[in-house]
């Protein structure tokens, strides 16, 4: 019995982090196939870019809550031990980044991974945004400061002496820096986008 609930919930946390959120808001909401514009990514930055604010603030909260859900899906169905919710949340994220509704090309996992983090530990998700944000702010860009987040979230993990956790920051490091291939190659080239604030952004728009 417990095989067939925690098949079955597993492979719907699979599909609550496939759920495409860019790609529904764009095509119901502008008429566009969000896959098609800016770097052609399904995730919150694109479609701040191409379809602007209020379309990149609810793609944001729907691929940060698939997260949360997901990994609070042992909880709410009576599973069993907490830590459950990291198997369940890592299904969200892969699920995100590989969904089964795009042919398995999906988005780089941040807002999924972030809302797992809130559902698994509101503390150690508080530690992370008080990491992430300054260095957004420093950096003026996601992708960059995403890149430097995942790495100190990892090393911040150990502080909580949970080796699951630990485990599973680990994976995100290497999952978060694959899906991010193409901006690491943007950033040697200088050639990244950046978000319109920030010291780096002020920085450039002074000197250019």
């Amino acid at each position: 019995m417990f095989a067939l609930k925690f098949a079955s919930l597993f492979i719907l946390a699979y599909l609550i982090g496939s759920f495409p959120t860019g790609v529904l808001v764009g095509k119901i909401f502008f008429h566009k196939d969000i896959r098609k514009y800016g770097s052609g990514n399904i995730g919150t930055t694109n479609t701040f870019r191409v379809l602007g604010p209020v379309a990149g603030i609810i793609v944001f909260l729907v691929d940060f809550f698939k997260g949360t859900i997901a990994t609070l899906l042992p909880v709410l169905f009576h599973l069993g031990s907490h830590y459950l919710c990291l198997i369940f949340g890592l299904a969200a994220i892969l699920g995100h980044a590989f969904p089964i509704f795009l042919k398995f090309k999906g988005g780089k996992a941040v807002a999924t991974s972030a809302g797992f983090l809130l559902g698994y530990n509101v503390h150690f998700f508080l530690i992370c945004a008080v990491t992430f944000f300054p260095i957004l702010f420093i950096t003026s860009m996601v992708s960059l400061t995403s890149l430097i987040s995942v790495v100190l979230i990892f090393i911040a993990s150990f502080f909580f002496h949970d080796l699951d956790l630990s485990i599973i920051s680990g994976l995100l490091v290497v999952l978060i820096y694959w899906s991010h291939r193409s901006n690491i190659v943007r950033l040697k080239h200088h050639q990244e986008n950046m978000v319109p604030f920030g010291l780096y952004y002020w920085y450039y728009k002074k000197h250019h």
